[in-house]
């Protein structure tokens, strides 16, 4: 697994491994017509395997039927009720770039590292590029991103980051090591993507763009710090934030729930649920605690802990399920500041450091119960504040909002979907971004939106 490299060595590996590695184009059997031209001639530079496919929809709307998408994939990220465009032709083009671990099995190919890069005919001069959400695979972000940029008629292109699935925590040879692959794809998709993309139109790219959900959130904040050359802005939506000052992190406050919810959701005790507050949950979003306790917490917090301090648990691997406070190695008496200083250590290498180099806008719910924006949101606008660089940040509160947006079907009463805001902030970059540049509003914390269409609407001024 390759290593994430220093900004003055990146480009000399990246380009290295166009050279070294030959391309394998692999071409569909789908008849070739005017929909896509110069489809035998697609190459993907640095890519071990691609096949590229001519289909008449590269949205999920197509992408479903013809079994070029995976439904589980982004299940859970959107509102049932959610809009999207269709009728996009194209090529799709699925792939790998060389890689020694083998946690995707899409495809059958049983090979890390897989892409996809989709490439519409009508072509409007972009490229949106991301990062897969969570643990899961490269056309997570199929519903939630692609079908609105390929609509909109940038190319598109996205990256599995490298390792996923509930074991990422097996790749590499220390701890860290899965999450600091994640960066190094992340740059390698976007250059080959910029490869593809202008040699496909014969015609140089005007616009690069990030953007990301969650994990994904987290690689378009450290593409902007770290290669801001690549791009032109991004969209960061709830994205994960570790400090680069030993503050609060995923592996402090999880633990706090893993251990207080029991006894909250047993009697009400007011201890436990002062002690879920102080961790950084937001008050009012106790109506979440249930399903997140059941679902994401646990799991998240062992699969986190496992890539960053194996030894806490000895032999055992990611820990034990639900396992009770006062069990013998037990996650939910994990105590991050207590562990040695090489366990903060790994930390600091996946950390951010708020020197975006390109505007960058987030979104982030108040609501959100697994990354809570007072560990995650908050800290890093003031990062990049203390960083001097808050004028190419603008940083939006959504009230109502959570981290998954299956939660607002499950309450809608109470909440409101987070995708919409991600929308409406990817058109505020286009504007920010283009020939004399209209800023989008201050940054600012937005009422819950109760009236008209609030799963496909959303006002961030």
């Amino acid at each position: 697994m390759p290593l994430l490299l220093r900004r003055s060595a990146v480009f000399s590996a990246l380009l290295a491994s166009l050279v070294a590695v030959p391309l394998v184009p692999v071409t569909s059997p789908a008849r070739a017509d005017t929909r896509c031209s110069r489809m035998g001639k697609v190459h993907v530079p640095g890519a071990q395997h691609q096949v590229a496919t001519c289909l008449d929809d590269l949205t999920t709307a197509g992408t479903v039927a013809s079994g070029h998408t995976d439904a589980a994939d982004w299940a859970g990220l959107h509102a049932a009720a959610t809009r999207n465009p269709s009728g996009v032709p194209g090529i799709q083009i699925d792939g790998y770039f060389p890689d020694d671990s083998t946690s995707n099995p899409t495809h059958g190919w049983n090979h890390d590292s897989q892409f996809v890069i989709r490439l519409p005919k009508k072509w409007n001069g972009g490229l949106v590029v991301a990062g897969a959400p969570g643990n899961r695979r490269q056309y997570a972000n199929d519903f939630t991103i692609s079908d609105f940029v390929l609509a909109k008629g940038y190319a598109y292109a996205s990256t599995d980051k490298g390792n996923g699935g509930t074991e990422f925590y097996k790749d590499g040879r220390r701890p860290g090591d899965a999450y600091v692959e994640w960066y190094h794809r992340m740059t390698q998709i976007t250059v080959a993507a910029k490869a593809t993309v202008a040699r496909h139109y014969r015609k140089p790219l005007r616009r690069t763009y990030a953007a990301g959900i969650s994990n994904g959130g987290q690689l378009v904040r450290w593409a902007l710090e770290n290669h801001p050359e690549l791009y032109d802005g991004g969209v960061d939506a709830e994205g994960t934030y570790w400090p680069p000052d030993n503050g609060p992190n995923a592996l402090v406050y999880l633990p706090v729930a893993l251990r207080n919810y029991p006894k909250y959701a047993e009697n009400g005790d007011p201890e436990a649920h002062a002690a879920m507050l102080r961790a950084g949950f937001a008050p009012g979003s106790e109506f979440l605690w249930e399903f997140n306790y059941r679902n994401i917490w646990d799991g998240t917090q062992r699969r986190a802990r496992e890539e960053i301090d194996p030894e806490y648990d000895g032999d055992l691997e990611a820990g034990i399920p639900f396992c009770e406070s006062g069990t013998p190695n037990c996650d939910a008496d994990y105590d991050y500041y207590a562990r040695p200083k090489s366990v903060h250590k790994v930390v600091r290498r996946a950390s951010m450091s708020g020197r975006i180099g390109k505007p960058l806008i987030t979104v982030h719910g108040t609501l959100d119960t697994l990354l809570p924006i007072a560990v995650h949101g908050d800290p890093y606008a003031e990062l990049v504040r203390k960083q001097g660089r808050a004028a190419l940040h603008r940083y939006y509160r959504m009230e109502g909002a959570s981290h998954l947006d299956i939660e607002y079907d499950m309450f809608p009463d109470r909440m409101r979907p987070l995708l919409p805001c991600m929308r409406t902030a990817f058109e505020a970059l286009e504007r920010w971004t283009a020939h004399g540049g209209h800023k989008p509003p201050p940054s600012a914390t937005i009422p819950r939106q109760t009236s008209g269409d609030v799963v496909n609407t959303c006002s961030i001024s």
